[in-house]
């Protein structure tokens, strides 16, 4: 792909998606483009979670406070984050059961969920030995980069 293939305006769709097959196939962990005022950077990291990350600021739809239940103070609750801005999905499909409920003990490779984006699916491990003892975000939801989503009690 060349700079001659850009067209001003936004990125085209299917350029992102040929980046982000050309970077699985070489290998790669990152790209940077720049065109006009616009600038993108694809980052694979270590679950193989693709990031895009726009630096002009785009504001993502709000959590209403409403749908965010608080679990009770403790200061030994780890949080699991989200690695990357997508929709939070419970489960691999809308017919299977949930990765993860209150209660359900985890380890470092449990699966908790997925964070789709760009139609990238990305399971999202726990990275943590523990109780899930809250989950704080509603399947469908949109998320952020470093939102948390569980609260896990540690083992």
């Amino acid at each position: 792909m060349t700079d001659a293939s850009l067209q001003d305006g936004p990125f085209d769709l299917e350029k992102l998606k040929e980046l982000i097959e050309l970077m699985e196939k070489h290998e790669l962990t990152e790209i940077s483009l720049k065109q006009g005022d616009q600038k993108w950077r694809l980052r694979r990291g270590g679950n193989n979670v693709m990031q895009m990350i726009p630096s002009t600021s785009v504001s993502a739809p709000a959590v209403a406070e409403a749908s965010i239940a608080e679990a009770p103070v403790d200061e030994n609750l780890i949080e699991i984050t989200s690695p990357t801005v997508g929709t939070f999905y419970s489960a691999p499909t809308p017919d299977d059961p949930p990765f993860v409920t209150v209660g359900t003990d985890v380890n470092l490779e449990t699966a908790v969920c997925i964070v789709e984006a760009m139609k990238v699916f990305n399971q999202i491990p726990a990275e943590v030995s523990g109780t899930i003892v809250k989950i704080l975000v509603k399947n469908g939801d949109a998320v952020e980069f470093g939102q948390p989503l569980f609260k896990v009690r540690p083992a």
